[in-house]
């Protein structure tokens, strides 16, 4: 048996009024995801342990497998991992967004999408810093003052490190501000990148390779085109794969993905296949753009890998589910369950039909949460 997860980021919704009250999972044409449901079995996931922010690190973390409240140090330093920069000893890293702030507020977590050889995603290194933070992610919080949200240390020893954080943020807010590239943006009307914004600290993680957690995977892979899960991946012990044209938006590469995907299978136990573009949706409170994305997840990349494997010698066993909710009215995260469903040749349907929130509630799997979903996967024979 060979394993396939197929990750639609922030995927899951809330009823969505315009859609006559119906979740993008609900009404979304997909017809695989509906199939692979109706032949397999389904359930709700709990990824987001309580007292952790429901953060894309946290939730893509617990799908595959690892125990977040042993091994969780933060997202920067998942990150650092995957552009080679090996937070030591005595460092703490921190994810390092470029923000739009207008009149005060928070406009957006990431410029317009800037994308410039600047970007909006970076990382940020401290000598001697500590992680005892409130640090608020960016994306969470548009439209609310940001000096109300600046770094607050929970701890007298963390005040410097909050201090230092800080003032970087105001001094690089001068800076920014009369950047040629931020002035070029506002003539053309567009969100100017005039803000840095620290967050997620940690110190380096603690990650057994996902060959040693699970004793049917000897070889797998990871294709996202986010830093984050590719930084998993490599403390997970994945390759790391990437496919050209893939973006993190709705625009990525989904065919490419998918041709990675069966030819990493040929050869790989176990293939994480993560794709972006429904989260960022959720995050814009878009949710036409958001139904597209996951119909064509559905038809662009779970479709021709169905088709491929399912005519091989060797089983494939495929899971589809999201890794947290990204609700287009709330546009950000919440730590709700999640749908799942998980697909085998030989393994008994459970009589559910459809893939989203509601009819993955009456399936056989019930709830389970944290780790249980990989266990239970990566041990179908």
């Amino acid at each position: 048996m060979k394993y396939i997860i197929i990750l639609g980021d922030g995927m899951a919704d809330w009823p969505v009024k315009e859609f006559g009250g119906k979740t993008i999972l609900q009404n979304a044409r997909k017809p695989y995801m509906d199939m692979l449901a109706r032949k397999g079995r389904t359930g709700m996931l709990k990824t987001v342990p309580d007292g952790f922010h429901p953060g894309s690190e946290v939730a893509n973390m617990t799908v595959m497998g690892y125990d977040v409240t042993k091994s969780f140090e933060g997202r920067g330093v998942l990150e650092a991992a995957n552009i080679g920069v090996d937070i030591k000893p005595g460092q703490m890293g921190m994810r390092c967004n470029i923000i739009c702030i207008e009149n005060g507020l928070i406009k957006n977590h990431s410029a317009g999408h800037i994308t410039t050889p600047i970007q909006y995603r970076h990382l940020l290194v401290v000598e001697g810093g500590r992680k005892e933070l409130i640090c608020t992610p960016p994306h969470d919080v548009p439209g609310q003052p940001f000096k109300d949200l600046m770094i607050k240390a929970t701890t007298p020893e963390a005040q410097p490190t909050a201090d230092l954080l800080n003032d970087l943020i105001l001094r690089s807010q001068d800076i920014l501000s009369k950047h040629p590239v931020n002035l070029k943006r506002v003539a053309e009307g567009k969100d100017p990148a005039n803000s840095i914004w620290p967050w997620s600290p940690g110190y380096r993680p603690s990650m057994q390779p996902i060959s040693e957690l699970y004793p049917n995977v000897r070889r797998s892979s990871v294709i996202s085109a986010v830093d984050l899960i590719k930084g998993i991946g490599h403390y997970a012990g994945m390759k790391v794969i990437d496919v050209e044209g893939a973006t993190g938006l709705f625009d990525t590469n989904y065919e490419g993905k998918a041709q990675a995907a069966i030819d990493a299978l040929k050869t790989d136990d176990f293939v994480y296949v993560h794709v972006e573009a429904p989260d960022e949706a959720g995050h814009e409170g878009n949710f036409t753009l958001k139904n597209r994305t996951v119909e064509d997840l559905d038809s662009r990349l779970i479709g021709p890998i169905y088709e491929e494997v399912s005519r091989w010698n060797e089983p494939v066993a495929i899971a589809v589910l999201p890794d947290h909710p990204t609700p287009c009215a709330h546009r950000t995260h919440t730590s709700d369950p999640i749908p799942f469903l998980i697909y085998a040749p030989g393994l008994e349907a459970d009589g559910v039909t459809a893939f989203d929130e509601e009819s993955c509630k009456q399936g056989g799997y019930g709830n389970i949460e944290g780790t249980e979903f990989t266990k239970i996967f990566l041990s179908l024979r």
